[in-house]
Order: C-alpha cells, then structure tokens, then sequence
C-alpha cells in the first residue's frame, strides 16, 4: 500500500495537469529528452549535460517566444501565419542598426523600434480580423508576404553585424548553472501565470470556447481577441531579439522557418484549433518536444524534410482528430 508521502505525490500531479493540462505533452518531454541523451557520443555528466541545455533552449527560445504567443492567438479563436515574418523584419533591423557597442542609448532606441513594430504589426493583424471580421488565415497569410517583403526590401542578402560584446551575454550567461535562455522562458511563464487566474486569463478563455456567450455576460470580446494577436507580434518581437543575439547577423529570411513549429509545438502542447482549452505551459512542452525531435533527427542523420514532415503531421492530425471522434461517435 502507498504511503502518505506517494499518496501526496500523486495527488500534486493529478492536481498540476488537471490546472495545467500538460500530462500528454510532459510524457512526450521526458520521452523525448531521454532519447536525445541516449543518443549522445560523449560520456553524460553533469558539465556535458549543462552545455548541450544552454546550446538547446538558446537555440529553442526564438520559437518558444513565437510558440507561446502562438498559444495565446489559438486559445482565443485565431491563428497567426505571420509571426516569422515579423521576426525576419526585428532580425533585420537589428542587425543593420546595432553595429557598435558605443552608442547605446542609440541601441536601445532600435530595441524599442523592434518591440514597437512587432505590437503594431499585431494589432493589425487583430483589427483586420476582429473589426472587419475577415478570416484570420487569410489575413494573416497576406500580412506575413508584406512583413516578409519589407525585410526583403531593407536587407536583400544576409548580412549586418551585431557585436559581440551583446551576442556573449545571450550565448554564455549563466546564474547558478541555468543558462538564461531558460531564465528567460520561466520568467515569461510565470508572468502568464499570474494572469492566467485573473480577469484576462478567464477572459481569453471565455472568448476562445464560446465568444457569443462570453459577449452576452460582458467580457469585451473584440478587445480580448486582437489583445492576443498583440502579444503574439510583441512575443515575436522578443524572438527577433533573440534570434539576433544567437546568430549575430542579419537574413531576410530568418523567420520563415518559425511560423509552422510555433503553431506544431503548440498543438503538440494540448491548444485546440477550435480554441478554448490548453495552456501556455504545454504549448512550450510541445515546443520542447519539436526541439528535441530536430535534434534526434540531426543526430541520426536523417534528412531535414522529416522535420518539415513531423510539422505537417501533427497539424493535419490535430485537425483530423475532432471529426474521427465525431464520426465514431455516430457509428455507435
């Protein structure tokens, strides 16, 4: 028979997924890190397995940020097919405006500039789809050619150099062994956390299981929706910054390759399409978990379509899912 101490245990994680829904994306976590370590050539201690962290969620933390407001935009209802786009735009500027270590009030006014077009480029994006209620696929498509050729346009072959004064601090810091890529992603979890119980978070909710209803008790349905799209082009934004700081240069194409596996880590993380369930801390699981498939599959050596393929998967499954249940349900 368990003891009290098991019991209490087991009580505290049926009690965390049931407030977190992330008990599918957690086993795939653990699953999938196991076999990446597995994997490993060199001997696993605890210096090894501290580097091969700090070079993942380094590399991980751009598509994370873009998961995470991915995640916001498909519990309300939407989807954004531009957030790529809006971190190739942040990718360039960066790179061609931050070029010496010398000038910072000069730097941190370009930072600014970035964070302010990915917001502005969100709430477009919120009032096209919102206020003039087109297709939020649509518009967002046609918003990530115009982000995308805008990038084109301000930088049309890869170059730029961001110093590397700035590109150690995001590639090196540490505080107690925890690289500050993670630092960074707990940092933003736990300020969704914060919000999640309150007003916006039972809003968002509301809005993204059943908008009509959530209109007639009084929550400003319009304002919660383009609110995500928003924080999607600010976390954008954020991916932009430190995309820039992990490779230090500049490509009008840096993003383009972000929007599929924010939205593929996010359902992988437990949001629905059909909006209204998941949660923040799953979608980064599943972004995890997309990681450490990358990674496997370039450990392997298996070509990189597998990666594009696993994307396509999971997505067309996820959409198929609700009318097999549907469909079974009627056969009985």
């Amino acid at each position: 028979m368990p003891d009290k101490k098991n019991l209490n245990l087991i009580n505290w994680i049926k009690a965390f997924n049931k407030k977190h829904a992330v008990g599918a994306p957690f086993i795939l976590l653990i699953v999938s890190t196991a076999l990446f370590f597995s994997l490993q050539d060199t001997e696993l201690n605890l210096t090894t397995i501290g580097r091969l962290t700090n070079s993942n969620f380094r590399t991980w933390l751009p598509v994370l940020l873009l998961t995470m407001g991915q995640a916001l935009v498909l519990i309300s209802g939407g989807l954004d097919l531009s957030n790529g786009s809006i971190v190739s735009v942040g990718n360039v500027i960066l790179a061609l405006q931050i070029t010496t270590t010398d000038e910072p009030w000069h730097n941190l006014a370009i930072v600014a500039l970035v964070i302010g077009f990915g917001l502005a480029a969100g709430f477009l994006n919120g009032f096209l789809t919102v206020f003039l209620g087109l297709q939020p696929v649509i518009v967002t498509f046609a918003t990530s050619f115009i982000y995308a050729g805008l990038a084109l346009l301000m930088l049309p072959s890869p170059g730029g150099a961001i110093p590397r004064d700035y590109t150690n601090v995001y590639r090196n810091t540490q505080y107690l062994g925890i690289p500050i890529s993670l630092i960074i992603l707990v940092v933003f979890l736990l300020i969704w956390e914060f919000f999640r119980y309150r007003k916006y978070g039972h809003f968002l909710y509301a809005v993204g299981g059943n908008p009509t209803a959530a209109y007639t008790t009084g929550v400003p349905v319009t304002w919660v929706k383009i609110s995500t799209y928003v924080l999607s082009g600010f976390l954008a934004s954020l991916g932009a910054i430190t995309y820039s700081l992990l490779t230090g240069s500049g490509f009008s194409g840096s993003g383009a390759d972000m929007t599929l596996p924010s939205i593929t880590g996010a359902i992988i993380g437990g949001i629905s399409f059909s909006g209204g369930s998941g949660s923040l801390l799953g979608a980064v699981f599943g972004g995890i978990v997309l990681g450490n498939i990358r990674r496997i599959i370039s450990i392997i050596r298996i070509d990189s379509w597998a990666v594009t393929l696993v994307n396509a998967l999971v997505i067309l499954f996820s959409l198929a899912t609700p009318g097999l249940i549907n469909l079974l349900r009627r056969k009985k």
